[in-house]
């Protein structure tokens, strides 16, 4: 007894395996990549945050105390924000706003592991974070 074949399926389930694993891995690929991208914008909003707080914690109590208790970010605040972030390896743009606001914005590039294949070879955050200068726990807020 012989078993009669189609010529025209030859191949078939071969073809659709290997388009499909090569899909399911590219998928992988995208999926690692936005992870490590997430990742990042954690880690820079993290370090944004702790550099305005190093930059806050610059207050002139002195000064403000003199002055009816009036707070104001001065130069220091600045310097100390981007100290923290020289100690930390990142590099980021430190603003004073007004008087009473200190703002960091820290962007991390890490390089892409799978996309680098089509040619984005590395991913990129941008954080900012804000510290706001205030007396107390009810005083004045800007």
């Amino acid at each position: 007894m012989t078993r009669r074949r189609l010529r025209g399926d030859d191949g078939t389930l071969t073809l659709f395996t290997a388009i499909t694993v090569i899909g399911l891995l590219v998928a992988l690929g995208f999926i690692v990549d936005a992870g490590q991208k997430l990742q990042a914008g954690q880690q820079a909003r993290a370090i944004a945050e702790e550099a305005a707080r190093a930059g806050a914690g610059q207050v002139n109590r002195s000064a403000a105390y003199a002055h009816g208790g009036t707070f104001t970010a001065d130069p220091a605040a600045a310097a100390a924000a981007r100290t923290y972030l020289a100690q930390t390896g990142h590099a980021g743009a430190v603003t004073v706003t007004g008087d009473r606001t200190i703002q960091v914005t820290v962007t991390i590039t890490e390089p892409a592991v799978f996309t680098a294949i089509i040619g984005i070879s590395q991913v990129s955050a941008t954080q900012t974070a804000t510290a706001n200068l205030f007396q107390g726990i009810t005083g004045s807020q800007p």
